[in-house]
């Protein structure tokens, strides 16, 4: 029997972080989990790397550009495809419907995730409102959250 794949997509603090800290916690939690998990696929979304370039664009240091190659060639980056269409539609209209909407980048990245049954890795707060989403934030001690529909639908009342 094939064993299942574990898949985490990370974000792009959490990338950044990497990069910033390559001995920080997220550092040491990317190690451990590619040494330990039997079968994981650690990933990014073309999306995160649009954000991750437009940051570049904005320093002038090469440095970060070599920190950023080498970030990069440690992850599998995925693109956008027709499976994140209707989970991209569906979550907008959830959100934006129950008077949760969060950003347009982050909802195309957990869209993402979710297309792809991905944990997401990332610091930001707002992805928790998103219902579904396995979310991991490997710059702190938490553990693993996702999010039940039944509180994003009572949160509306």
């Amino acid at each position: 029997m094939a064993s299942l794949q574990t898949t985490y997509l990370l974000d792009t603090n959490i990338l950044s972080d990497l990069m910033r800290n390559p001995d920080g916690a997220a550092s040491q939690r990317f190690q451990q989990v590619a040494k330990s998990t039997p079968n994981v696929r650690l990933c990014t979304s073309v999306i995160v790397q649009c954000e991750l370039l437009f940051g570049l664009r904005r320093r002038t240091n090469p440095r970060w550009h070599a920190y950023y190659d080498k970030v990069l060639e440690s992850v599998e980056l995925l693109p956008l495809d027709s499976n994140t269409v209707p989970s991209y539609a569906n979550l907008r209209s959830l959100l934006e419907s129950a008077g949760t909407p969060i950003g347009p980048n982050d909802t195309l990245i957990a869209a993402h995730a979710l297309s792809i049954d991905a944990t997401l890795v990332s610091a930001d707060a707002e992805f928790l409102r998103v219902p579904g989403l396995r979310v991991e934030n490997w710059l702190t001690k938490e553990e693993p959250q996702q999010t039940d529909m039944k509180l994003l639908k009572s949160s509306k009342k």
